[in-house]
C-alpha cells in the first residue's frame, strides 16, 4: 500500500495490496472507498455484511480488512475470528460507533491489528491501513521462513540465503574434498570454526573428527608440546611419549584457530610441516611423516602483522592456497531473519517455551542493528529473550542488549498497562512519531522533502507531523540533534 505521491503504473494492479472493506451502513462503505482509493494505491473489495464478507475470501484473499462490529447476522468481532482461524497473517482493523474499552480489548485480544472508534481521523485510518500492511507482509515473510527451516537442509550447517553466503558455500563445495591447505578469514562471530567443519565433512576425512586448536589459550612451550608431541625424557617431567595434535588428526585435518597470535618459533615449525609433510616431536631425532589436511583461521590482518615482523610471509604464502572470507551480519542482513528464527527454534525446545514467537516489530529491530559481533551476538541476543520474555512474544524490549545501554531507556514500549487503553494508545503513538520523525529528518540532513518522500508521505502532511510533535526542521541541519 503506497501513498498518492508515488503513482503505481496500471499494469501492475495485479501486485497493489488488497483491502476488504465490511460495513452495513451503506454511506459508510462509498465513503471509505472513495477515501482509501483516494489516498492508496490498493484493490478494494466491499461487503456490506459479515456473512458477505466470509463469502468472498475464498476466492479474494484480501491483505487487510477493515470491518465494523455492530452488524446483523456474523458481525465483526465474529469474522475476525473466523478469518484469523483461516488465514492469521491478514491484518484486521475494527471500529466502531459503539467504542467502549472492553470492546477494544476484546477485538485486540481476539488478534485485531488495531480498533477505531467512529467517527474517525481518515488520516489515521489510512497510517493505521499502511502500518497494518506492513504487519501482514512481515507475518507471511515469517511463515516463509518457518517452511524455508522446516523443508531444506542448510548447507554444511549454515543458516542463510544471502548471495554472499551462497558463494562460499559453493568454495568449500570445490575445494573440500582436496587436500589445498585453506586460510578462514572474517571477523568474530562469523562461523569460521563452522566453515572448517563443513570443509572437513565434505572431504575423504570426515571418517575421522577434526582436531581444533585454539592458538592463543596455551603458552608457547606447551602450544609446542601439544602440537608436535614429546618423546620420554625430552625435558623434566616428561615421564612417558606424548602423542602430540598433528599425529592425533593423522589421516584426517586440523584447524588452527585464530592462527595470527601463533609466536614466531612455532610459526618456523609449522612452515616445515606444511613444506615437508613431517613433525619432529620434541626429544625425537628423525621426523615422522603425517597425513594432515591443514586449516587455518583469522580475524586479524596478518598483512599488518607481516609488516610489524610478528607473522612470517612465507607462512602466509603457504597457509593461504585458498582464501574463505566469511561475511559479517552486516554484509547479509537478508539473513538476519532466517537465523533469528532458526535460534529461536532452537532455543524454544531448550528453554520449554514452544509458544513463543516473534511479535511484529521484533525482526525490525533485530535488521536494523549493526551486530558487530555478528552470528554469534544475534544467537545470544535471541537466547536472552527466550529466556527472559514475559509473554507469547518476543517484544523490541526483550531484544535490548544490556551492553548497548539502559535498556529501560532504550525500550521503545515500556508498560502502559495502567493507563486507560484510548491515553495509552495515544502515547505509544507519540512515542513512535517522535522517534520516526526525528530519525526521518536526521537521514534526510533536515530537509523536509527528503524525509517526506522517504517516509512515503506527502510533503504538507509531513510538516503537520512535524508541527503536531514540536519538531523544527532547522535544528537537523547542521547533524543530528537531541530532541524529545
Amino acid at each position: 500500500m503506497t501513498p498518492d505521491n508515488n503513482k503505481t503504473p496500471p499494469e501492475k494492479n495485479n501486485a497493489l495490496p488488497r483491502l476488504l472493506i465490511v460495513d452495513d451502513d451503506r454511506d459508510m462503505l462509498t465513503m471509505l472507498r472513495k477515501v482509501i482509493t483516494n489516498k492508496c494505491h490498493c484493490q478494494v473489495e466491499v461487503a456490506d455484511s459479515g456473512d458477505k464478507a466470509w463469502s468472498l475470501l475464498d476466492n479474494w484473499r484480501p491483505d487487510i480488512i477493515l470491518t465494523d462490529i455492530k452488524m446483523p447476522g456474523l458481525d465483526g468481532l465474529a469474522l475476525l475470528h473466523h478469518v484469523k482461524q483461516k488465514d492469521p497473517t491478514v491484518s484486521v482493523i475494527v471500529m466502531s460507533g459503539y467504542g467502549t474499552i472492553e470492546i477494544a480489548v476484546r477485538a485486540l485480544r481476539e488478534g485485531a491489528y488495531d480498533f477505531f472508534e467512529k467517527p474517525f481521523d481518515n488520516d489515521h485510518i489510512i497510517h493505521a491501513l499502511q502500518r497494518s500492511l506492513e504487519h501482514t507482509n512481515l507475518l507471511r515473510e515469517n511463515r516463509i521462513l518457518h517452511e524455508k527451516l522446516a523443508g531444506r537442509e542448510s548447507p554444511a550447517g549454515f543458516i542463510g540465503t544471502s548471495p554472499k553466503l551462497n558463494l562460499i558455500f559453493a568454495l568449500i563445495d570445490r575445494v573440500a574434498d582436496t587436500d589445498v591447505t585453506v586460510l578462514i578469514r572474517g571477523e568474530s562471530g562469523t562461523g569460521k570454526e563452522l566453515a572448517a567443519q563443513a570443509l572437513h565433512q565434505a572431504s575423504s576425512r570426515k571418517a575421522k573428527p577434526l582436531v581444533a586448536v585454539n592458538c592463543p589459550a596455551l603458552p608457547e612451550h606447551i602450544l609446542e608440546s601439544e602440537l608436535f608431541g614429546y618423546a620420554r625424557g625430552a625435558f623434566t617431567g616428561a615421564i612417558k611419549d606424548k602423542k602430540g595434535l598433528f599425529l592425533e588428526a593423522d589421516g584426517s585435518t586440523i584447524l588452527l584457530d585464530e592462527i595470527g597470535d601463533l609466536p614466531i618459533a612455532l610459526q618456523t615449525k609449522l612452515l616445515r610441516v606444511l613444506q615437508e609433510k613431517e613433525i619432529m616431536p620434541l626429544g625425537h631425532t628423525k621426523p615422522i611423516k603425517i597425513d594432515v589436511r591443514v586449516l587455518a583461521s583469522t580475524n586479524q590482518d596478518l598483512e599488518a602483522k607481516i609488516r610489524q615482523g610478528l607473522f612470517r610471509e612465507d607462512l602466509l604464502y603457504r597457509l593461504n592456497v585458498v582464501t574463505i572470507t566469511m561475511p559479517s551480519l552486516r554484509e547479509t542482513p537478508e539473513d538476519i531473519p532466517l537465523l533469528a528464527e532458526h535460534f529461536l527454534h532452537t532455543f524454544q525446545k531448550e528453554y520449554n517455551r514452544p509458544e513463543l514467537i516473534f511479535g511484529p516489530a521484533a525482526l525490525q529491530h533485530l535488521m536494523a542493528q549493526p551486530w558487530k559481533g555478528n552470528v554469534r551476538e544475534l544467537q545470544n541476543v535471541v537466547k536472552r529473550a527466550v529466556l527472559l520474555a514475559s509473554g507469547e512474544q518476543i517484544s523490541e524490549c526483550d531484544l535490548v542488549n544490556p551492553s548497548q545501554g539502559n535498556p529501560a531507556a532504550d525500550c521503545p514500549c515500556p508498560d502502559l498497562s495502567s493507563l486507560p487503553y484510548n491515553q495509552a494508545k495515544e502515547e505509544v503513538m507519540t512515542m513512535f512519531s517522535q522517534k520516526y520523525l526525528t530519525k526521518a529528518l536526521e537521514n534526510a540532513g533536515g530537509n523536509v522533502t527528503v524525509a517526506a518522500r522517504q517516509a512515503g508521505i506527502g510533503r504538507q502532511s509531513f510538516q503537520r507531523l512535524l508541527k503536531r510533535f514540536h519538531l523544527e526542521a532547522s535544528t537537523f541541519r547542521d547533524g543530528p540533534k537531541n530532541n524529545p
